[in-house]
């Protein structure tokens, strides 16, 4: 695992030990950024299932200006903290350990909105649904943003999801991207 692009281009990224974690392979990332950038003049990003914080970590190297990284595991924000410090990332970003649902209240609290959200949990605790709805109804994304979702590639999302709208569809073998915007 390392980062793609940017300035932190080629920099290697500790991964989560164990199983409960899977992170995004570097096709994958690469797919992404392809479409959602790939470089950026500014911008905030929630990183909601962080894991290793690579997909928040490659937003930091093309530009965007902070990331909340949000993970329900202690080693994983450790590992967070480790690879941003590693990247140099530190003053750039926030790092919580928080599940997915408190976070989602806490950045709705502080009236938050973000460029990028990207939604990676894992498979088996999929509630990418009831979060699009919530990202929805707070209004947690800017007027041009977008919400990467990564999932099983067997999960078929809804096209609408509150105000939201589903614009672009990905596999790579079992993994899926559906990526949203504001209708």
């Amino acid at each position: 695992m390392r980062v793609i692009s940017g300035s932190c281009k080629g920099r290697p990224l500790k991964a989560v030990p164990g199983v409960g974690t899977r992170p995004t392979t570097d096709k994958v990332k690469e797919s992404i950024f392809n479409i959602i950038g790939p470089f950026f003049e500014g911008g905030q990003v929630l990183d909601l299932y962080a894991g290793s914080g690579g997909l928040g970590i490659e937003a930091l190297s093309r530009g965007i200006n902070q990331v909340i990284f949000v993970d329900q595991s202690y080693k994983a924000i450790e590992i967070v903290q480790q690879n941003l410090k590693s990247c140099q990332f530190e003053e750039r970003a926030e790092v919580y350990r928080n599940d997915a649902k408190r976070a989602l209240k806490a950045v709705s609290k502080r009236e938050m909105k973000f460029d990028v959200i990207f939604l990676d949990p894992p498979y088996a605790k999929q509630r990418l649904e009831d979060e699009l709805v919530f990202i929805s109804e707070n209004e947690l994304l800017s007027k041009q943003g977008v919400i990467v979702t990564e999932h099983d590639a067997s999960v078929q999302l809804n096209q609408m999801i509150g105000s939201l709208t589903c614009y672009r569809q990905e596999k790579y073998g079992d993994t899926a991207i559906s990526i949203y915007k504001n209708s």
